[in-house]
């Protein structure tokens, strides 16, 4: 889709003529709105659009303010006893669908449900998904945290700008499924959630188009407890063990494709490994730590190169960090293409070197890794910041959930964190599963 649409082959303006004068409203041709045609408002009261008027059927584009259409409309009631029949509501002058949606695309995603509730074309851009293919073309983006905590039945959706929350639709899977270990990767508008049911392994798809899940293709090798990254609308996995009364410890990696939502098969990595984590860095799929088929932890990592596709070994990346017993997989998160990750015995903040193949300490974070040596934090990429869930550093009880993001810099000796709300209490600061999506 192109960006802009030749109107006419020249900038159309229209002027609306207001108790104060003369004002002016111009859309140029990058689909960018100036002045004040759409003047909307976005708060919390309901949609009322008995007093919008629908665009004229001519060729003319002429624009009323709220007065004139205030008096027009009285106007008509009176001199005529005929019924208006309701029709959608049109926000925007009398554009081409393209030009439409390239403006709608930059509207943020957290208004996403107010406008579909009033104008049926943008509700079809939704539930198609085609507004956010527009909005990747163009190079927008916003995050979403997708988070399920202990003692909850539902999975919820945090939007960090706007810091609201919404509950998604209740996941439609066995009690079995529910109870259990889990996995989470995001891959394009797709939340992907792995884990047992009562027949074996499945994977249930929350697709953010249709706002439902659905029971997903399975893995070429199904698995638990595996690695996982997601590079732009795509998904890697690798590692993790297999079903069966054996549990293999597996050196298969897959990756996964929204388009098709099918798993395709990637070269086999050099080591087995199982609790094992992803990152997705210099256009290298790395897979990092983890434990061996006897057991025995890891402290390589490996790339895998897609435009070589092969994987090297990287040894040594875990060299300087201390292992405990029963502790989580390496908590990672890449932010502007360098690797951090939260040493949970300190609950300390620590950046990759990639030319000395070491780690520099940043400083302390502001919640307790340590409570459960790992488990139950959440570690993300949050765009161009870092996430942090899990129980503040000042509470010793262990109680309440508070989340915290940062901008980081490898330069620097210590990050300042900056605490945010998401408009939802919950009891539980442990954090089951937790996943960003970019979209």
């Amino acid at each position: 889709m192109s960006k802009g649409k030749d109107l006419d082959g020249e900038e159309e303006r229209a002027n609306m003529v207001g108790s104060d004068g003369e004002e002016k409203a111009t859309m140029d041709l990058d689909g960018c709105i100036k002045g004040s045609v759409l003047n909307l408002d976005f708060g919390g009261a309901p949609w009322d659009d008995s007093q919008i008027c629908p665009p004229p059927k001519s060729g003319g584009r002429e624009i009323k303010t709220k007065s004139e259409k205030k008096s027009s409309s009285s106007s008509s009631r009176i001199g005529s006893s005929s019924v208006v029949e309701p029709q959608d509501a049109d926000y925007t002058p009398s554009l081409s669908d393209e030009l439409e949606a390239l403006i709608l695309a930059r509207v943020p995603r957290s208004l996403y449900w107010k406008f579909s509730t009033v104008n049926k074309r943008f509700l079809s851009l939704i539930k198609s998904g085609e507004i956010f293919k527009i909005r990747r073309e163009i190079g927008v983006k916003e995050p979403s945290v997708f988070m399920l905590a202990s003692g909850e039945t539902s999975w919820w959706a945090f939007d960090p700008q706007s810091e609201s929350c919404r509950n998604l639709p209740i996941l439609p899977s066995d009690s079995c499924f529910s109870a259990g270990d889990k996995e989470t990767l995001c891959a394009g508008t797709h939340l992907m959630v792995s884990g047992n049911e009562i027949d074996g392994l499945v994977i249930w798809r929350y697709e953010l188009a249709e706002n439902k899940w659905f029971k997903g293709n399975s893995m070429k090798n199904p698995r638990c407890l595996f690695a996982s990254a997601t590079c732009g609308d795509y998904a890697f996995v690798a590692g993790g063990f297999g079903i069966g009364s054996k549990k293999e410890v597996l050196n298969s990696a897959e990756k996964y494709d929204p388009e098709t939502k099918l798993w395709d098969r990637l070269p086999m990595m050099h080591q087995r490994r199982k609790m094992c984590s992803g990152c997705y860095m210099d256009k290298k799929f790395y897979v990092i730590g983890g434990k061996n088929e006897q057991g025995n932890d890891l402290t390589c990592a490996e790339a895998f190169d897609e435009s070589q596709n092969k994987w090297e070994i990287i040894p040594d990346m875990l060299k300087d960090m201390p292992v405990s017993t029963s502790h989580c997989p390496p908590l990672l998160a890449v932010v502007n293409n360098e690797l951090y990750t939260l040493e949970t015995s300190s609950n300390e903040l620590k950046v990759y070197i990639k030319s000395s193949n070491s780690w520099k300490r940043l400083g302390p974070v502001p919640i307790r890794a340590d409570f459960s040596k790992g488990w139950g934090v959440a570690f993300k990429s949050l765009g161009s910041k870092l996430l942090v869930i899990g129980t503040s550093s000042a509470s010793d009880t262990g109680h309440g959930m508070t989340i915290f993001t940062c901008c980081p810099d490898p330069d620097t000796e210590e990050l300042q964190w900056t605490p945010i709300g998401c408009g939802k209490n919950s009891s539980s600061p442990f954090i089951w599963n937790c996943c960003v999506m970019m979209a």
